[in-house]
C-alpha cells in the first residue's frame, strides 16, 4: 500500500486538494478533523484537556477559542496541549492505515498539517505539498474568521517555510493556477503512484519507533 503525505502551509488550498483526491477514490486521513473530533462532546481527549486547561470547557464540550487564546504564543501550553492530542491522533492515524490495508487499497493519503514538522514524513512513500502564491496565501488566510496580521505572522513563523517544503517535497500541487489545474495535477500523482509499491505499510523499523514515541 502506498502512503502519500499530504501537507502545506497556511492558505495553500490543502483542504481543496484533499477533497480532489477524494474525488479521486482515495481515503484520507485527515489529522485536523481527528483533533476537532478528540476535542467534540465525549471525545477523548475532552477530559485531559479539561484538567490541564480548566477554564476551557463549555457545555459538555472544550471552547475552542479559548483554548487557542491559552496556547497562542505559550510554547509550554502548546507542549501540555500537543502531548495529550498528539498520541491519540498517531493511533487514529495508524488504524485508518491498518483498515485500508485490509481491505487492499492501493493508496492512501495521509493529510497532515505538519508532516514535514514532525517528521512524520518517514512514514510515507512520497510527500505531497501543497503550494501557491503569496499574494494568493495571504487574502486567503486573511480573509478567515478572527484572524489578524500578528495572528498570520506567529503561524507562519512555526511552520516550515514553503521553500523548504517544495524542496523536500515528491510532487508539488500549485493550487494559485484554478481549480480544473489543481485537480489535473492530483490525477497526475494518483495515476503515477498507483503502479507503485509501497514500502511503510506494515510499518517498518522506523515507523514503529516513531509511533512509539509519540505516545511518549
Amino acid at each position: 500500500m502506498v502512503i502519500l503525505g499530504l501537507t502545506g502551509s497556511i492558505g495553500m488550498g490543502k483542504t481543496t486538494v484533499s477533497r480532489y483526491f477524494r474525488s479521486l477514490g482515495l481515503p484520507v486521513y485527515d489529522a485536523d478533523a481527528e483533533v476537532h473530533k478528540l476535542m467534540a462532546k465525549g471525545g477523548r481527549a475532552g477530559k485531559a484537556i479539561e484538567e490541564t486547561f480548566p477554564d476551557v470547557a463549555g457545555k459538555g464540550t472544550i471552547n475552542r477559542v479559548a483554548l487557542g487564546k491559552q496556547v497562542f504564543g505559550d510554547a509550554e501550553a502548546l507542549r501540555r496541549l500537543e502531548s495529550i492530542l498528539h498520541p491519540l491522533v498517531w493511533q487514529a492515524e495508524r488504524r485508518f492505515l491498518g483498515n485500508a490495508a485490509r481491505h487492499g487499497v492501493p493508496v492512501v493519503v495521509l493529510d497532515v498539517p505538519l508532516l514535514l514538522e514532525a517528521e512524520a514524513d518517514k512514514l510515507c512513500d512520497a510527500v505531497v505539498v501543497v503550494t501557491a502564491p503569496p499574494f494568493v496565501q495571504k487574502p486567503r488566510v486573511m480573509s478567515r474568521p478572527g484572524m489578524t496580521e500578528e495572528r498570520f505572522q506567529a503561524i507562519m513563523e512555526e511552520q516550515m517555510p514553503d521553500a523548504e517544503k517544495r524542496m523536500r517535497a515528491d510532487f508539488i500541487i500549485n493550487t494559485g493556477r484554478g481549480k480544473s489545474d489543481g485537480l489535473r495535477q492530483a490525477k497526475s500523482i494518483v495515476k503515477v503512484t498507483s503502479s507503485w509499491r509501497g514500502h511503510h505499510w506494515p510499518p517498518n523499523a522506523s515507523a514503529r519507533k516513531f509511533y512509539q514515541e509519540s505516545r511518549n
